[in-house]
């Protein structure tokens, strides 16, 4: 099913329950080079006179690296049929697991970023601007402890978002 470019005013959805509930693959790297994961934080807004989309990303994850070397990033919204898919993408690395060939997801490469044929919702975001979450910026430590036990802290990234194509 092929897709169909939209503006960002013209998204339906609700996007607190897109990232919280729905979740979404963050997918970064070139057709030869590239892996994705599942994430369930992030947000979509403006800043600097531009739509954009955040995400955070530990930097142990496997997908950290391709995120870090590429200047583009897709992430991809599915319908519910696709959580067994997501939960894998979320919960294996790509270290040691062929995500797509384990999923069933196959993915697109016409873009600036890899996204999936599968997906219903595709924002192509380029990045902007990157930052470590630091444990001394944290103002309620009690978030800290509970989401931070080994001070593994994420790096977000902020993206502009280029381009929205949706199922048609």
């Amino acid at each position: 099913m092929a897709f169909r470019e939209i503006k960002p005013e013209e998204v339906k959805d609700n996007l607190m329950k897109l990232v919280n509930r729905d979740w979404m693959l963050i997918t970064a790297g070139t057709e030869a080079y590239h892996n994705t994961m599942t994430a369930s934080w992030g947000g979509f807004g403006e800043l600097w006179g531009k739509y954009v989309s955040t995400i955070y990303v530990r930097p142990q994850r496997y997908t950290f690296g391709f995120v870090e070397k590429n200047d583009y990033y897709s992430l991809c919204v599915f319908d519910e049929s696709f959580r067994p898919a997501l939960n894998l993408c979320g919960t294996k690395s790509g270290r040691d697991t062929d995500k797509e060939k384990a999923t069933g997801l196959t993915p697109c490469f016409d873009e600036a970023a890899p996204y999936y044929a599968q997906a219903r919702l595709v924002f192509i975001c380029k990045k902007l601007y990157h930052q470590d979450l630091a444990a001394e910026n944290f103002t309620d430590p009690d978030t800290l402890e509970k989401v931070y036990p080994q001070r593994d802290l994420h790096r977000m990234f902020i993206g502009e978002i280029v381009k929205i194509l949706e199922k048609a």
